[in-house]
């Protein structure tokens, strides 16, 4: 317990240097398997063999963004940021995270049932509320209003916080994509669909261009972190 007291802030960022790093790394794999699920040209057993590979791979990147959170809700708290998170706020404020992580690979676990796509659909009604509550919070410690304290030269902070919402709101749409994979490739087991394909092609066209933004950000947030340069 003393090495861990002693090294409590050191080992957070090891831990979230992780969390990042499987966050745009699986990113990256899912994107490129995405060209193998939405190729009408190969058997419908074949794509669907990439799309397990897609999923397996971005449960990695889904427990990287989940956990960067409080993390960074951690490291904040040491830094005097989140004065909130005193005493036992912390540990509440991991509980609720353990949830959340609880429910992503419940979802993943059970991703080819019915339940699986409900538990899915419910984490992701959570996060409309967290993302504009880390809006709100970041836009008032920018102020100089909130429970977030920070003083001059740690506006970085909140700054990041508003990039991660805005990630987590190109990670809800590329879901959504995911998630419809997993009920158009129900409908094509049960023959060759026109419309189903054309669905395909539009909507992974989309998630390419969300991709493209969402590395940017992912990019973006790694910089104020490392940086810290406001």
């Amino acid at each position: 317990m003393e090495f861990l007291e002693l090294h409590e802030l050191s080992i957070l960022r090891w831990v979230h240097i992780l969390a990042m790093v499987y966050w745009l790394g699986g990113e990256w794999g899912v994107f490129q398997t995405s060209y193998h699920v939405t190729n009408p040209a190969l058997s419908l057993e074949e794509r669907k063999r990439h799309m397990e590979t897609a999923y397996r791979i971005d449960i990695l990147a889904r427990t990287g963004i989940v956990l960067l959170l409080p993390l960074g809700l951690h490291m904040g708290k040491l830094f005097g940021f989140v004065p909130m998170l005193d005493g036992s706020g912390v540990w509440w404020m991991w509980l609720f995270f353990a949830a959340w992580l609880g429910m992503t690979w419940g979802a993943f676990i059970k991703r080819e049932t019915d339940i699986g796509v409900k538990i899915s659909r419910t984490e992701e009604l959570l996060r409309y509320p967290l993302i504009a509550a880390l809006v709100l919070f970041g836009v008032m410690a920018l102020s100089g209003y909130g429970p977030i304290e920070v003083g001059e030269g740690n506006h970085w902070y909140p700054a990041k916080m508003i990039m991660y919402a805005f990630a987590l709101c190109i990670g809800l749409f590329l879901r959504l994509v995911m998630r419809r994979w997993t009920e158009r490739f129900r409908i094509l087991a049960m023959g060759p669909d026109a419309e189903q394909e054309a669905a395909l092609a539009r909507e992974i066209g989309q998630a390419r261009i969300s991709a493209y933004i969402y590395w940017i950000t992912i990019a973006s947030v790694c910089f104020l972190g490392a940086v810290k340069p406001f």
